[in-house]
């Protein structure tokens, strides 16, 4: 028991937030979050961040690591998260690990993608040429070369854009088609003893629970915390920008339009991450899944989580 970690994964809105914390109670186990919002502090409503009661009754690691202004990799994901668990460990006490940011899992179950060495010539003429033609033509060119990058990429992160068009200059070959060839779905902690849960539902009962929970974000004042954000003068990251819930504000405060569409694009893109999410998730083939009913509650959850994870 001691060295176990208990992944809980899913799309969006799934409910495996509820589940973890109900599984850590019972383990005395402590979690890591597998989310890379969730690691900036301030982005509270926006992320469904677990709140102060939460976080006192149960250690939440990778929780706020560092301010909405600071850049934040896979690599320190990991540094982070491996020295976590092992404390915890130390401590007797296993790990739950929840979250749906499919690169935070991967490169923690298998390693890290290293990838070609940067080309900062190449990186400055791309960064230059979407200051001139707009970030979306950048991810148009990269449609042409890697369709399924650009498919699971936003249009709007250029940080990510710019990787996958730079590996595919110095290599000839698409980054996806590397990705493929990263890791044989082993772990690169061994000691550990790794269990997997995947929280399934219909997608029309996704999509119902994602729509209904981006309202209460609004409800919650999202607007106002956003705001604050995008008004404090040290800026965001580039990766902070990209977060789904800030990202329309961040446009709407820059460009002005309609609250009522921030809304919608918002709900849009939120089912656009469940999506993303759905696909590369069925990639992880060790995850035991539990399909949920429809208007199943996140507390009755619990005895198929058990069930699956053999406990």
């Amino acid at each position: 028991m001691e060295k176990r970690v208990i992944v809980v994964t899913g799309c969006t809105a799934s409910g495996k937030g509820a589940v973890a914390r109900a599984l850590a109670r019972e383990l005395n186990a402590e979690i890591v979050s597998v989310d890379s919002m969730k690691v900036y502090r301030r982005m509270d409503i926006g992320t469904a961040k677990p709140g102060p009661a939460e976080r006192a009754e149960t250690p939440h690691h990778l929780v706020d690591v560092v301010d909405s202004w600071e850049p934040f990799s896979s690599a320190r994901f990991v540094e982070l998260a491996e020295a976590a668990i092992d404390a915890a460990h130390a401590r007797g006490r296993p790990i739950v690990a929840v979250g749906g940011t499919v690169l935070y899992l991967k490169c923690l179950y298998e390693g890290m993608f290293e990838g070609p060495s940067a080309d900062p010539a190449f990186r400055a003429s791309l960064r230059a040429r979407a200051e001139s033609e707009g970030v979306e033509k950048l991810h148009a060119e990269l449609a042409t070369v890697d369709p399924a990058a650009a498919e699971r990429i936003h249009q709007n992160d250029i940080r990510r854009i710019e990787r996958a068009l730079e590996v595919h200059h110095i290599t000839g070959r698409s980054i996806t088609s590397l990705q493929q060839q990263w890791g044989e779905a082993r772990p690169r902690r061994p000691d550990w003893d790794w269990r997997w849960l995947g929280l399934r539902r219909e997608k029309s009962e996704a999509s119902r629970r994602i729509n209904a929970r981006v309202l209460r974000m609004i409800d919650q004042g999202l607007e106002a915390e956003a705001r604050a954000i995008w008004e404090d003068p040290r800026g965001v990251s580039e990766q902070a920008r990209q977060a789904v819930g800030y990202a329309e504000w961040f446009d709407f405060f820059r460009r002005g339009g309609s609250r009522a569409d921030v809304v919608e694009r918002i709900k849009i893109n939120s089912r656009h991450l469940a999506k993303h999410q759905r696909t590369w998730l069925r990639r992880f083939s060790q995850v035991r899944w539990v399909d949920l009913a429809e208007g199943q509650a996140d507390t009755d959850i619990l005895p198929q989580a058990r069930a699956a994870l053999g406990d």
